[in-house]
Protein backbone atom coordinates (compact mmCIF):
# COMPACT_ATOMS: atom_id res chain seq x y z
CA UNK A 1 0.00 0.00 0.00
CA UNK A 2 1.18 3.75 -0.39
CA UNK A 3 0.68 4.40 2.79
CA UNK A 4 -0.58 2.45 6.16
CA UNK A 5 -4.25 2.35 6.18
CA UNK A 6 -3.80 3.42 9.67
CA UNK A 7 -1.33 5.88 9.09
CA UNK A 8 0.33 9.12 11.56
CA UNK A 9 -2.43 11.13 10.30
CA UNK A 10 -5.42 8.94 11.05
CA UNK A 11 -4.22 7.06 13.66
CA UNK A 12 -4.75 8.89 16.80
CA UNK A 13 -1.63 8.28 19.24
CA UNK A 14 -2.54 5.69 22.03
CA UNK A 15 0.55 5.10 24.45
CA UNK A 16 0.91 2.02 26.03
CA UNK A 17 -0.06 1.43 29.54
CA UNK A 18 1.98 1.18 32.51
CA UNK A 19 2.16 -0.95 35.21
CA UNK A 20 1.53 2.21 37.82
CA UNK A 21 -1.40 2.49 35.90
CA UNK A 22 -4.79 2.37 38.57
CA UNK A 23 -6.46 -1.27 38.13
CA UNK A 24 -9.33 -1.09 35.66
CA UNK A 25 -12.62 -0.39 36.94
CA UNK A 26 -16.19 -2.07 36.02
CA UNK A 27 -16.62 0.27 33.31
CA UNK A 28 -12.97 -0.22 31.72
CA UNK A 29 -13.87 -4.50 31.90
CA UNK A 30 -17.34 -4.17 30.06
CA UNK A 31 -15.27 -1.80 27.33
CA UNK A 32 -13.17 -4.85 27.20
CA UNK A 33 -15.91 -7.45 27.18
CA UNK A 34 -18.54 -6.76 25.26
CA UNK A 35 -16.69 -5.59 21.72
CA UNK A 36 -14.09 -8.14 22.35
CA UNK A 37 -17.30 -10.90 22.61
CA UNK A 38 -18.59 -9.09 18.77
CA UNK A 39 -15.33 -9.48 17.77
CA UNK A 40 -14.93 -13.25 18.81
CA UNK A 41 -18.43 -14.21 17.46
CA UNK A 42 -17.39 -12.55 14.39
CA UNK A 43 -14.42 -13.56 13.21
CA UNK A 44 -13.21 -16.77 15.40
CA UNK A 45 -17.26 -18.48 15.93
CA UNK A 46 -17.42 -21.42 13.44
CA UNK A 47 -21.68 -21.29 12.68
CA UNK A 48 -23.69 -23.64 10.61
CA UNK A 49 -25.34 -21.87 7.63
CA UNK A 50 -27.65 -24.56 5.24
CA UNK A 51 -25.48 -27.48 6.69
CA UNK A 52 -22.41 -25.73 6.02
CA UNK A 53 -19.49 -24.69 8.62
CA UNK A 54 -18.15 -20.81 8.59
CA UNK A 55 -18.55 -17.62 10.39
CA UNK A 56 -20.48 -14.78 10.67
CA UNK A 57 -18.41 -12.41 8.23
CA UNK A 58 -18.23 -15.17 5.85
CA UNK A 59 -22.30 -15.89 6.14
CA UNK A 60 -22.26 -12.34 5.49
CA UNK A 61 -19.99 -12.12 2.58
CA UNK A 62 -21.60 -14.89 0.78
CA UNK A 63 -25.20 -13.50 1.70
CA UNK A 64 -23.81 -10.24 0.35
CA UNK A 65 -22.40 -12.00 -2.94
CA UNK A 66 -25.86 -14.03 -3.50
CA UNK A 67 -27.78 -10.57 -2.80
CA UNK A 68 -26.10 -8.94 -5.36
CA UNK A 69 -25.90 -11.62 -7.47
CA UNK A 70 -25.04 -10.72 -11.26
CA UNK A 71 -24.86 -7.09 -10.47
CA UNK A 72 -21.19 -7.57 -9.05
CA UNK A 73 -19.46 -8.83 -11.13
CA UNK A 74 -20.27 -5.34 -12.74
CA UNK A 75 -19.54 -3.26 -9.23
CA UNK A 76 -16.11 -5.33 -9.40
CA UNK A 77 -15.76 -3.95 -13.36
CA UNK A 78 -16.49 -0.08 -12.09
CA UNK A 79 -13.72 -0.44 -9.14
CA UNK A 80 -11.14 -1.31 -11.93
CA UNK A 81 -11.46 1.56 -13.97
CA UNK A 82 -11.91 3.96 -11.17
CA UNK A 83 -8.56 2.52 -9.93
CA UNK A 84 -7.39 3.18 -13.87
CA UNK A 85 -8.54 6.00 -14.70
CA UNK A 86 -8.17 7.74 -11.18
CA UNK A 87 -4.53 6.81 -11.38
CA UNK A 88 -3.99 8.17 -14.62
CA UNK A 89 -5.73 11.00 -14.09
CA UNK A 90 -3.73 11.75 -10.59
CA UNK A 91 -0.02 11.04 -12.82
CA UNK A 92 -1.48 13.37 -15.41
CA UNK A 93 -2.59 16.51 -13.27
CA UNK A 94 -2.19 16.12 -10.04
CA UNK A 95 -5.85 17.46 -8.70
CA UNK A 96 -5.92 18.49 -5.26
CA UNK A 97 -7.67 16.25 -4.14
CA UNK A 98 -4.44 13.84 -4.59
CA UNK A 99 -2.24 16.21 -2.81
CA UNK A 100 0.47 14.42 -0.61
CA UNK A 101 -0.99 13.40 3.01
CA UNK A 102 -4.55 13.27 1.35
CA UNK A 103 -7.32 9.92 1.06
CA UNK A 104 -6.84 10.50 -2.63
CA UNK A 105 -3.02 10.55 -3.10
CA UNK A 106 -2.94 7.08 -0.84
CA UNK A 107 -5.48 5.55 -3.17
CA UNK A 108 -4.05 6.62 -6.49
CA UNK A 109 -0.61 8.26 -6.36
CA UNK A 110 1.37 5.10 -7.39
CA UNK A 111 4.61 3.96 -9.15
CA UNK A 112 4.57 3.18 -13.23
CA UNK A 113 4.41 -0.51 -12.81
CA UNK A 114 1.13 -0.36 -10.26
CA UNK A 115 -0.05 1.87 -12.82
CA UNK A 116 0.35 -0.07 -15.93
CA UNK A 117 -1.03 -3.32 -13.27
CA UNK A 118 -4.27 -1.29 -12.82
CA UNK A 119 -5.03 -0.27 -16.27
CA UNK A 120 -4.09 -4.23 -17.65
CA UNK A 121 -6.34 -5.04 -14.77
CA UNK A 122 -9.48 -2.94 -16.14
CA UNK A 123 -8.89 -3.87 -19.51
CA UNK A 124 -8.41 -7.57 -18.87
CA UNK A 125 -12.29 -7.14 -16.48
CA UNK A 126 -13.66 -5.73 -19.23
CA UNK A 127 -12.56 -8.24 -21.94
CA UNK A 128 -14.04 -11.05 -19.32
CA UNK A 129 -17.85 -9.58 -18.29
CA UNK A 130 -18.07 -9.12 -22.20
CA UNK A 131 -16.28 -11.77 -23.33
CA UNK A 132 -13.77 -9.85 -26.26
CA UNK A 133 -10.64 -10.32 -27.25
CA UNK A 134 -8.79 -13.64 -26.84
CA UNK A 135 -10.79 -16.47 -25.59
CA UNK A 136 -7.92 -16.94 -23.18
CA UNK A 137 -8.83 -13.88 -21.22
CA UNK A 138 -12.08 -14.66 -20.88
CA UNK A 139 -12.02 -18.50 -20.67
CA UNK A 140 -13.95 -19.96 -17.94
CA UNK A 141 -10.71 -21.83 -16.10
CA UNK A 142 -8.91 -18.24 -16.56
CA UNK A 143 -10.37 -14.55 -16.44
CA UNK A 144 -14.28 -15.76 -15.42
CA UNK A 145 -12.42 -17.68 -12.81
CA UNK A 146 -10.45 -14.52 -11.04
CA UNK A 147 -13.14 -12.52 -11.81
CA UNK A 148 -16.58 -14.46 -10.85
CA UNK A 149 -14.89 -16.73 -8.06
CA UNK A 150 -12.49 -14.55 -6.74
CA UNK A 151 -12.77 -11.15 -7.02
CA UNK A 152 -16.91 -11.27 -6.05
CA UNK A 153 -15.96 -12.78 -2.96
CA UNK A 154 -13.03 -10.23 -2.04
CA UNK A 155 -15.18 -7.42 -2.38
CA UNK A 156 -17.65 -8.24 0.56
CA UNK A 157 -14.84 -10.07 2.78
CA UNK A 158 -12.72 -6.43 2.72
CA UNK A 159 -16.10 -4.59 3.47
CA UNK A 160 -16.95 -6.22 6.80
CA UNK A 161 -13.52 -7.19 7.80
CA UNK A 162 -12.82 -3.54 7.31
CA UNK A 163 -15.38 -2.25 9.73
CA UNK A 164 -15.44 -5.38 12.11
CA UNK A 165 -11.45 -6.15 12.34
CA UNK A 166 -11.07 -3.09 15.35
CA UNK A 167 -13.31 -5.42 17.54
CA UNK A 168 -10.58 -7.61 17.08
CA UNK A 169 -7.62 -5.92 17.68
CA UNK A 170 -8.41 -2.43 19.76
CA UNK A 171 -10.34 -3.56 22.17
CA UNK A 172 -8.02 -5.85 24.54
CA UNK A 173 -8.74 -9.10 22.67
CA UNK A 174 -5.13 -9.28 21.32
CA UNK A 175 -3.93 -7.93 24.95
CA UNK A 176 -5.83 -10.66 26.81
CA UNK A 177 -4.36 -13.32 24.01
CA UNK A 178 -1.21 -12.39 24.45
CA UNK A 179 -0.63 -12.75 27.61
CA UNK A 180 -2.20 -16.14 28.17
CA UNK A 181 -0.40 -17.54 24.91
CA UNK A 182 3.35 -15.78 25.19
CA UNK A 183 5.16 -18.23 26.96
CA UNK A 184 3.74 -21.02 24.03
CA UNK A 185 4.38 -18.39 21.35
CA UNK A 186 7.33 -17.13 22.12
CA UNK A 187 9.19 -20.46 22.94
CA UNK A 188 7.98 -22.10 19.73
CA UNK A 189 8.13 -19.55 16.65
CA UNK A 190 9.74 -16.80 18.49
CA UNK A 191 6.39 -14.36 18.41
CA UNK A 192 4.61 -11.93 20.96
CA UNK A 193 1.98 -13.84 22.13
CA UNK A 194 -1.04 -11.28 20.30
CA UNK A 195 -0.07 -12.58 17.20
CA UNK A 196 -2.27 -15.49 18.21
CA UNK A 197 -5.13 -13.67 17.54
CA UNK A 198 -3.43 -13.04 13.80
CA UNK A 199 -3.69 -16.88 13.64
CA UNK A 200 -7.33 -17.25 14.56
CA UNK A 201 -8.18 -14.84 12.03
CA UNK A 202 -6.60 -16.94 9.53
CA UNK A 203 -7.91 -20.27 10.23
CA UNK A 204 -11.08 -19.31 11.13
CA UNK A 205 -12.17 -16.23 8.90
CA UNK A 206 -9.82 -16.60 5.85
CA UNK A 207 -6.15 -15.66 5.03
CA UNK A 208 -6.01 -11.87 3.67
CA UNK A 209 -8.09 -10.97 6.82
CA UNK A 210 -5.21 -12.64 9.16
CA UNK A 211 -2.61 -10.93 7.00
CA UNK A 212 -4.63 -7.21 7.67
CA UNK A 213 -4.74 -8.17 11.34
CA UNK A 214 -0.92 -8.36 11.03
CA UNK A 215 -0.47 -5.44 9.13
CA UNK A 216 -2.88 -3.29 11.39
CA UNK A 217 -0.85 -4.76 14.61
CA UNK A 218 2.37 -4.07 12.67
CA UNK A 219 1.94 -0.37 11.29
CA UNK A 220 0.69 0.44 15.06
CA UNK A 221 4.01 -0.10 16.73
CA UNK A 222 3.39 -3.53 17.75
CA UNK A 223 5.24 -6.60 15.95
CA UNK A 224 9.10 -5.96 14.76
CA UNK A 225 9.48 -6.15 10.86
CA UNK A 226 11.01 -10.10 11.40
CA UNK A 227 7.91 -10.73 13.54
CA UNK A 228 5.23 -9.06 11.29
CA UNK A 229 6.80 -11.10 7.95
CA UNK A 230 6.99 -14.31 10.21
CA UNK A 231 3.46 -14.18 10.88
CA UNK A 232 2.29 -12.71 7.49
CA UNK A 233 4.28 -16.22 6.07
CA UNK A 234 3.59 -19.00 7.92
CA UNK A 235 0.02 -18.14 9.70
CA UNK A 236 -2.00 -16.53 7.09
CA UNK A 237 -3.20 -19.99 6.03
CA UNK A 238 -6.84 -20.41 4.31
CA UNK A 239 -9.90 -20.88 6.47
CA UNK A 240 -11.28 -24.39 7.86
CA UNK A 241 -14.08 -23.86 5.34
CA UNK A 242 -11.88 -23.03 2.40
CA UNK A 243 -9.76 -26.06 3.15
CA UNK A 244 -13.03 -28.10 3.16
CA UNK A 245 -13.12 -27.07 -0.08
CA UNK A 246 -10.07 -28.28 -1.10
CA UNK A 247 -10.54 -31.33 0.03
CA UNK A 248 -13.50 -31.59 -1.68
CA UNK A 249 -12.22 -30.55 -4.82
CA UNK A 250 -9.26 -33.53 -4.66
CA UNK A 251 -12.28 -36.11 -3.73
CA UNK A 252 -11.33 -36.21 -0.13
CA UNK A 253 -14.06 -34.73 1.72
CA UNK A 254 -15.12 -37.99 3.01
CA UNK A 255 -11.66 -37.90 4.74
CA UNK A 256 -11.37 -34.32 5.63
CA UNK A 257 -10.44 -34.97 9.76
CA UNK A 258 -7.42 -36.79 8.14
CA UNK A 259 -6.61 -34.37 5.64
CA UNK A 260 -6.91 -31.22 8.02
CA UNK A 261 -5.29 -32.94 10.52
CA UNK A 262 -2.21 -33.04 8.66
CA UNK A 263 -2.69 -29.10 7.50
CA UNK A 264 -2.20 -28.33 11.42
CA UNK A 265 0.69 -30.57 12.14
CA UNK A 266 2.28 -29.79 8.93
CA UNK A 267 1.54 -26.30 9.40
CA UNK A 268 3.07 -25.96 13.00
CA UNK A 269 6.05 -27.59 11.94
CA UNK A 270 6.88 -25.05 9.28
CA UNK A 271 6.30 -22.29 11.53
CA UNK A 272 8.53 -23.62 14.10
CA UNK A 273 11.22 -24.08 10.91
CA UNK A 274 10.77 -21.29 9.12
CA UNK A 275 11.56 -18.55 11.44
CA UNK A 276 14.82 -19.85 12.45
CA UNK A 277 15.99 -20.55 9.06
CA UNK A 278 17.04 -17.76 6.01
CA UNK A 279 15.53 -15.45 4.28
CA UNK A 280 13.30 -14.48 7.44
CA UNK A 281 15.63 -14.92 10.45
CA UNK A 282 17.92 -11.88 8.69
CA UNK A 283 15.41 -9.66 8.54
CA UNK A 284 15.85 -6.74 11.26
CA UNK A 285 14.00 -7.07 14.85
CA UNK A 286 13.35 -3.93 14.31
CA UNK A 287 9.90 -1.49 14.82
CA UNK A 288 8.59 -0.02 11.71
CA UNK A 289 11.02 3.22 11.14
CA UNK A 290 9.01 6.27 12.93
CA UNK A 291 6.93 4.78 14.60
CA UNK A 292 6.95 4.62 18.71
CA UNK A 293 7.02 0.24 19.63
CA UNK A 294 3.94 -0.73 21.64
CA UNK A 295 5.09 -3.06 24.63
CA UNK A 296 2.64 -4.49 26.57
CA UNK A 297 3.21 -3.75 30.59
CA UNK A 298 3.98 -6.48 33.08
CA UNK A 299 0.92 -6.15 35.89
CA UNK A 300 1.24 -8.33 38.55
CA UNK A 301 -0.78 -11.57 39.73
CA UNK A 302 -1.70 -14.39 37.62
CA UNK A 303 -1.23 -14.78 33.90
CA UNK A 304 -5.19 -14.46 34.04
CA UNK A 305 -5.31 -11.60 35.98
CA UNK A 306 -2.60 -9.77 34.27
CA UNK A 307 -4.38 -10.54 30.79
CA UNK A 308 -7.48 -8.90 32.14
CA UNK A 309 -5.57 -6.30 33.31
CA UNK A 310 -4.10 -5.04 30.24
CA UNK A 311 -7.39 -5.90 28.26
CA UNK A 312 -8.95 -3.88 30.21
CA UNK A 313 -5.88 -0.95 30.01
CA UNK A 314 -6.24 -1.29 26.00
CA UNK A 315 -9.79 -1.20 25.66
CA UNK A 316 -10.38 2.23 27.74
CA UNK A 317 -7.29 3.58 24.83
CA UNK A 318 -8.96 2.40 21.98
CA UNK A 319 -10.02 5.17 19.32
CA UNK A 320 -13.73 6.73 19.07
CA UNK A 321 -16.01 4.76 16.95
CA UNK A 322 -16.25 7.41 14.49
CA UNK A 323 -12.72 7.34 14.01
CA UNK A 324 -12.74 3.59 14.02
CA UNK A 325 -15.49 3.78 11.22
CA UNK A 326 -12.80 6.48 9.06
CA UNK A 327 -9.88 4.25 9.00
CA UNK A 328 -12.17 1.25 8.11
CA UNK A 329 -13.10 2.61 5.25
CA UNK A 330 -9.29 3.58 4.36
CA UNK A 331 -8.57 -0.02 5.06
CA UNK A 332 -11.57 -0.93 2.29
CA UNK A 333 -10.68 1.63 -0.49
CA UNK A 334 -6.93 1.07 -0.09
CA UNK A 335 -7.86 -2.85 -0.38
CA UNK A 336 -10.79 -2.44 -3.45
CA UNK A 337 -8.48 0.43 -5.21
CA UNK A 338 -4.94 -1.00 -4.94
CA UNK A 339 -5.18 -5.02 -4.64
CA UNK A 340 -8.36 -6.03 -6.61
CA UNK A 341 -6.80 -4.69 -10.12
CA UNK A 342 -3.55 -7.06 -9.07
CA UNK A 343 -5.76 -9.78 -8.28
CA UNK A 344 -7.12 -10.17 -11.45
CA UNK A 345 -3.94 -9.42 -13.41
CA UNK A 346 -1.68 -11.90 -11.24
CA UNK A 347 -4.58 -14.40 -11.08
CA UNK A 348 -5.38 -14.31 -14.76
CA UNK A 349 -2.09 -14.49 -15.98
CA UNK A 350 -1.19 -17.38 -13.66
CA UNK A 351 -4.25 -19.64 -14.46
CA UNK A 352 -3.60 -18.99 -18.05
CA UNK A 353 -0.10 -19.94 -17.93
CA UNK A 354 -1.30 -23.19 -16.15
CA UNK A 355 -3.71 -24.19 -18.26
CA UNK A 356 -2.71 -23.10 -22.04
CA UNK A 357 0.92 -23.54 -21.82
CA UNK A 358 3.31 -25.95 -20.87
CA UNK A 359 5.70 -23.85 -19.17
CA UNK A 360 4.86 -25.00 -15.68
CA UNK A 361 5.49 -29.28 -16.94
CA UNK A 362 8.94 -27.44 -18.32
CA UNK A 363 9.85 -26.10 -15.32
CA UNK A 364 9.19 -28.92 -12.68
CA UNK A 365 10.43 -31.91 -15.27
CA UNK A 366 13.87 -31.97 -12.91
CA UNK A 367 11.23 -32.34 -9.99
CA UNK A 368 9.27 -35.77 -11.33
CA UNK A 369 12.56 -38.01 -10.29
CA UNK A 370 12.81 -36.06 -7.29
CA UNK A 371 8.73 -37.64 -6.42
CA UNK A 372 8.93 -40.81 -8.12
CA UNK A 373 11.84 -41.20 -5.19
CA UNK A 374 9.60 -39.91 -2.50
CA UNK A 375 7.01 -42.63 -4.24
CA UNK A 376 4.50 -40.25 -5.21
CA UNK A 377 2.67 -41.51 -8.26
CA UNK A 378 1.56 -39.37 -11.23
CA UNK A 379 4.62 -37.13 -10.49
CA UNK A 380 4.09 -35.95 -13.86
CA UNK A 381 0.75 -34.14 -13.02
CA UNK A 382 1.70 -33.51 -9.53
CA UNK A 383 4.92 -31.76 -10.60
CA UNK A 384 3.61 -28.50 -12.16
CA UNK A 385 0.65 -28.98 -9.05
CA UNK A 386 3.39 -28.22 -6.40
CA UNK A 387 4.65 -25.40 -8.06
CA UNK A 388 1.27 -23.80 -9.43
CA UNK A 389 0.10 -22.68 -5.74
CA UNK A 390 2.68 -20.02 -6.12
CA UNK A 391 0.04 -18.73 -8.60
CA UNK A 392 -3.14 -19.41 -6.88
CA UNK A 393 -3.97 -21.30 -4.28
CA UNK A 394 -6.97 -23.58 -5.65
CA UNK A 395 -4.66 -24.16 -8.72
CA UNK A 396 -2.87 -27.40 -7.50
CA UNK A 397 -6.57 -29.15 -6.00
CA UNK A 398 -7.66 -28.55 -9.82
CA UNK A 399 -4.31 -29.68 -11.68
CA UNK A 400 -4.94 -32.88 -9.56
CA UNK A 401 -8.62 -33.72 -9.12
CA UNK A 402 -8.69 -36.15 -12.07
CA UNK A 403 -5.52 -38.32 -10.59
CA UNK A 404 -6.51 -41.81 -9.42
CA UNK A 405 -3.83 -41.87 -6.93
CA UNK A 406 -5.52 -41.11 -3.73
CA UNK A 407 -2.30 -40.68 -1.86
CA UNK A 408 -0.76 -38.16 -4.70
CA UNK A 409 -4.23 -36.04 -4.51
CA UNK A 410 -4.31 -36.16 -0.63
CA UNK A 411 -0.37 -35.12 -1.05
CA UNK A 412 -1.23 -32.18 -3.11
CA UNK A 413 -4.11 -30.98 -1.28
CA UNK A 414 -2.68 -30.79 2.25
CA UNK A 415 0.80 -29.40 0.80
CA UNK A 416 -0.95 -26.66 -1.46
CA UNK A 417 -2.91 -25.30 1.41
CA UNK A 418 0.15 -25.38 3.73
CA UNK A 419 2.11 -23.30 0.95
CA UNK A 420 0.49 -20.21 2.07
CA UNK A 421 2.39 -17.40 -0.13
CA UNK A 422 0.43 -17.77 -3.27
CA UNK A 423 0.03 -14.17 -5.31
CA UNK A 424 -3.27 -14.41 -6.66
CA UNK A 425 -4.39 -13.09 -3.20
CA UNK A 426 -2.08 -12.91 -0.25
CA UNK A 427 1.19 -12.30 -1.96
CA UNK A 428 -0.25 -9.08 -3.45
CA UNK A 429 -1.42 -7.70 -0.26
CA UNK A 430 2.15 -8.92 1.17
CA UNK A 431 4.06 -6.54 -1.69
CA UNK A 432 1.70 -4.05 -1.35
CA UNK A 433 1.67 -3.24 2.78
CA UNK A 434 4.12 -1.84 4.94
CA UNK A 435 6.16 -5.47 6.22
CA UNK A 436 9.17 -5.50 4.46
CA UNK A 437 8.68 -8.60 2.22
CA UNK A 438 10.07 -7.97 -1.31
CA UNK A 439 9.01 -10.87 -4.05
CA UNK A 440 12.32 -12.96 -3.77
CA UNK A 441 11.41 -13.08 -0.24
CA UNK A 442 8.12 -14.72 -0.88
CA UNK A 443 9.55 -16.85 -4.02
CA UNK A 444 12.22 -18.24 -1.36
CA UNK A 445 9.66 -18.76 1.90
CA UNK A 446 7.02 -20.65 -1.09
CA UNK A 447 9.95 -23.00 -2.34
CA UNK A 448 11.11 -23.71 1.63
CA UNK A 449 7.73 -24.38 2.77
CA UNK A 450 7.01 -26.75 -0.18
CA UNK A 451 10.29 -28.52 0.68
CA UNK A 452 9.33 -29.27 4.38
CA UNK A 453 6.07 -30.13 4.28
CA UNK A 454 6.10 -32.75 1.54
CA UNK A 455 7.85 -35.42 3.33
CA UNK A 456 5.78 -34.85 6.05
CA UNK A 457 2.54 -34.56 4.33
CA UNK A 458 3.55 -37.99 2.03
CA UNK A 459 4.49 -39.61 5.54
CA UNK A 460 0.97 -38.81 6.60
CA UNK A 461 -0.92 -40.23 3.42
CA UNK A 462 0.81 -43.32 4.04
CA UNK A 463 -0.19 -43.30 7.69
CA UNK A 464 -3.68 -42.54 7.50
CA UNK A 465 -5.05 -43.87 4.12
Amino acid sequence: MNKAPQDVATDPRIEPPHAGDPAPDARAMWRFAIPSLVGVLTFLTPIKVAGNWTIVMGFLSDWTTAAMGGAMVFVVLGLLWISALGSALVRMIRPGWADPGTLGARLFMVSTLWLVLRGAGAIMGTMTVLRVGPEVFWHASTGATVMNDLAVKLLPLFLFAGFLMPFLTDYGLMEFCGTVLKRVFRFLFGLPGRSAVDVLASWLASAPVGVLVTIQQYTSGYYTKREAAVIATNFSIVSVPFAFIVANTVGLGHRFLAFYAAVVVTGLTVAIIMPRIPPLSRITDEHRDGVVPRLDAEPTGSLFVQAVTLAARRAVRAPSLGTQVRIGIGYILDIWIGLVPAVIVVGGLGLMLAEFTPVLGWLTAPLVPVLELLGMAEATTAAPALIAGFLDMFLPALLVANVDAEPTRYAIGVVSVTQLIYMSEVGILLLRCEIPLKFHHLIAVFLLRTAISLPLVLLFARLVL
